[in-house]
């Protein structure tokens, strides 16, 4: 068995309309703050809390994280996520994920920032039932560097696995390493120095509501560039170049936004903590 640095497990169920914890545990460099009610809808909030302040060489974290029939929940974490020089062995986080029919579930954690000679893996695997709906989102950033490069960590790499009633519909791999790749050139970040990413899993989507969706990021200003794709299955992945994590923010968070209001009839939740 692995020797995890931190270790948390999260199951959440529905009793008398608001979402629950049914079992929480968490051990070592991970812990969860008590649940957050921002409205009436009973869908629950927990903070993540890493008190080591960042990754470190050869750290490893695995989160497992299920919710019953119904069942709705964010889940976020209190500051960025930050992936020191890794000089040995890389820094690594597994997430395991379950979602039950008619159960929400949104993933919108704060940066992940890789600082010099930085390498970091993060593998994430979504199980869910037919008329779940997932909501995950990712945004890499570079950290800072005494030269002023944008682009000093080694190795960033993100994967991404969604089952839906145990089909695999959805593959996602992010790799960034610079020192390998012309990281600015076309193909790559274009001259962009962060890169948000949003993944949406749920029955709700339609090509008018994508349409919607894309319209109204066209009228949003700053400097980004933004793309949606669908899915095979009913869904959209989003990605944005940009070189401030505020403009990426904020880009995710209209996109959140937007489907609160439309598939849950709700208004959206301010989730950073400045």
């Amino acid at each position: 068995m692995k020797d995890w640095t931190g270790i948390l497990r999260l199951d959440a169920e529905v009793r008398n309309g608001k979402t629950v914890a049914r079992n929480v545990y968490f051990q070592g460099a991970y812990k969860v703050m008590r649940p957050i009610y921002h409205d009436e809808s009973g869908q629950a909030c927990y903070y993540i809390l890493n008190p080591g302040g960042g990754f470190l060489d050869g750290d490893s974290y695995r989160m497992q994280i299920s919710l019953d029939k119904n069942a709705q929940l964010t889940l976020t974490t209190q500051s960025a996520t930050k992936i020191y020089k890794t000089p040995k062995t890389l820094a690594y986080q597994e997430t395991e994920i379950h979602l039950k029919e008619g159960s929400y579930f949104e993933y919108i954690p704060d940066p992940i920032i890789g600082y010099r000679d930085a390498k970091y893996q993060q593998k994430t695997v979504t199980y869910m039932e037919k008329g779940a709906t997932l909501l995950y989102a990712d945004i890499i950033t570079p950290g800072w560097s005494p030269d002023g490069d944008r682009f000093s960590y080694d190795m960033l790499q993100l994967m991404n696995e969604i089952y839906l009633d145990g089909e695999l519909v959805v593959y996602d791999h992010i790799k960034l390493s610079p020192k390998s790749q012309t990281i600015d050139a076309l193909g790559y970040m274009e001259g962009y120095s962060h890169l948000g990413s949003m993944i949406v899993v749920g029955e709700k989507t339609t090509p008018n509501f994508i349409d919607k969706m894309y319209q109204m990021l066209h009228e949003s200003e700053g400097d980004f560039e933004v793309g949606i794709s669908q899915l095979p299955v009913l869904g959209f992945t989003l990605r944005v170049f940009a070189n401030r994590t505020q403009t990426i923010e904020k880009i995710l968070a209209d996109c959140q936004g937007m489907i609160s209001r439309e598939w849950f009839n709700k208004e959206p939740v301010f989730l950073r903590k400045y």
